[in-house]
């Protein structure tokens, strides 16, 4: 199922992530997220609904990404993510703990979710981003892939960058 307003329409959120991602690099983002993302109308914005659990289409998602030799994701998740209460999200707390487990051992930062909103759409006036939306009704759970290059480290990148001065 697509959204209205999709560059690509495709009814299959698995086969758009398979084809995308051996195009996708360094600078690219995945977007995994809930019900109420808005659909964004940036030129490199693809969506793509998942009829799928989100941890789900993430563990998916970050399954694949840790198997490709050429990518790997810088991890963004909403800060207002640590304050939603229970009362108010119920299952929030369940999904805490299970994102944690699913995201222990990468790169992780939080910022506020307009924040990452502009920073997303800054990068698709340039990059492709694919964003899979989910079921999801809790509040601040998307999680957003910046894919950065897996052959090439930052330390690396700054060695080079001091040897040409």
């Amino acid at each position: 199922m697509s959204l209205p307003g999709d560059r690509l329409a495709s009814s299959s959120w698995q086969s758009m992530f398979q084809s995308k991602l051996p195009l996708f690099g360094h600078r690219n983002w995945i977007v995994v997220a809930d019900s109420a993302y808005p659909a964004q109308s940036g030129a490199g914005i693809t969506t793509v609904a998942a009829d799928a659990d989100q941890l789900e289409v993430l563990r998916a998602v970050l399954s694949r990404l840790a198997s490709a030799s050429h990518v790997r994701p810088n991890v963004h998740t909403d800060r207002e993510l640590r304050f939603v209460s229970e009362q108010d999200a119920p299952g929030i707390d369940a999904y805490r703990r299970q994102l944690d487990q699913l995201l222990q051992g990468l790169n992780v930062q939080s910022a506020a979710h307009e924040e990452i909103i502009r920073k997303l759409d800054k990068v698709a006036a340039n990059f492709n981003v694919l964003i899979v939306k989910t079921g999801l009704t809790i509040p601040y759970t998307s999680v957003f892939l910046e894919l950065d290059c897996a052959y090439w480290s930052p330390d690396a990148e700054s060695r080079l960058r001091a040897a040409m001065k």
